[in-house]
């Protein structure tokens, strides 16, 4: 191969969503709107279960430590989203298109070992209620979060190392929204079938296995909850489970979809709207879900609200 062609590329056009001046301000104000609603609802979250001494239990530590994993994903690819939808040269340098990757993958994979971590914890408590306080202590709630935030990022470590290794030759253009695995892949000038069948084995590590051992958790939690003779009974157990059996649907459904056969059918457009799900949709929505549909989280949002209301009246007068 000649020299021009393995000449290092120093930076990546990304195409994005749309050439049209005109769209591309709509998409700007919409996916700016869904950005701080993100933010703002991922750290309203973190900053009530910290205020509220009912919510320090192992499931809203592992729901902390979810919320920051959005906020941080959505952060690692919506404001350069947005920064380039108002940029006439979409352009991204190497390093920072690294970073991207790196960041991406490593939140995307915690996200999943964590989904699981929180999956045991509702095994616990509804299959073996009366020793939850001394299974789920302090210290294995720790370990485990610090287990999903290490494999996720050893991962994305290992991956983005592998990826930009390969020769990109003098192709620059992503036709993506973002540095994604699969798009920086396809750039490469030679044989990737190692890279894809790394991709697909890291697939099966950080997001079948954590998905297998949700589904085990959850046959033995619905179980569990056949056997409740009282339907209040059973109503209530399926309640604790039910915000966090929403967000597992949602987050891991399109990503075996999608990874874990790279060579898939999937057209470019549903890679960059799977891509936009996860990085503006699922952050977004996770608050809500746990909000919406859980009374702790509703009591202790009212709760704030009373004292704050309190505080501005003793202000007014």
């Amino acid at each position: 191969m000649g020299t021009n062609n393995q000449t290092r590329v120093s930076e990546f056009i990304l195409h994005g969503l749309s050439s049209d001046w005109n769209t591309q301000v709509s998409l700007f104000v919409l996916f700016l709107v869904m950005y701080m609603v993100t933010v703002l609802g991922n750290c309203f979250i973190v900053l009530l279960i910290r205020l509220d001494n009912r919510l320090h239990t192992p499931m809203y530590f592992f729901l902390t430590n979810l919320s920051l994993v959005d906020v941080s994903y959505a952060t690692s690819i919506v404001p350069q989203l947005l920064a380039h939808f108002l940029a006439e040269h979409k352009a991204i340098p190497l390093q920072s298109c690294a970073a991207q990757l790196f960041f991406s993958l490593a939140l995307g994979g915690i996200e999943f070992v964590l989904l699981a971590v929180m999956a045991y914890d509702r095994y616990v408590a509804v299959c073996d209620p009366l020793r939850y306080s001394a299974i789920m202590h302090g210290v294995l709630c720790a370990r485990l979060a610090i287990t999903s935030w290490v494999s996720g990022s050893i991962n994305s470590l290992v991956q983005t190392a592998i990826t930009f290794q390969l020769p990109m030759c003098t192709n620059k253009f992503i036709d993506h929204i973002s540095c994604e695995l699969l798009a920086v892949v396809r750039l490469a000038c030679v044989d990737t079938s190692s890279n894809e069948a790394a991709i697909v084995v890291s697939s099966i590590v950080l997001l079948m296995t954590p998905f297998c051992l949700v589904l085990l958790s959850y046959i033995w939690i619905i179980s569990t909850i056949l056997k409740i003779q009282s339907r209040e009974g059973r109503r209530k157990a399926f309640h604790t489970c039910a915000s966090h059996l929403t967000v597992v649907a949602l987050c891991y459904g399109l990503a075996i979809f999608t990874y874990i056969k790279p060579h898939s059918s999937l057209s470019v457009l549903q890679e960059k709207l799977f891509s936009l799900f996860y990085a503006i949709l699922t952050p977004m929505l996770n608050p809500m879900i746990y909000s919406l549909r859980n009374k702790e989280v509703k009591g202790a949002w009212q709760k704030l609200l009373w004292k704050f209301s309190g505080l501005t009246s003793k202000l007014a007068t």
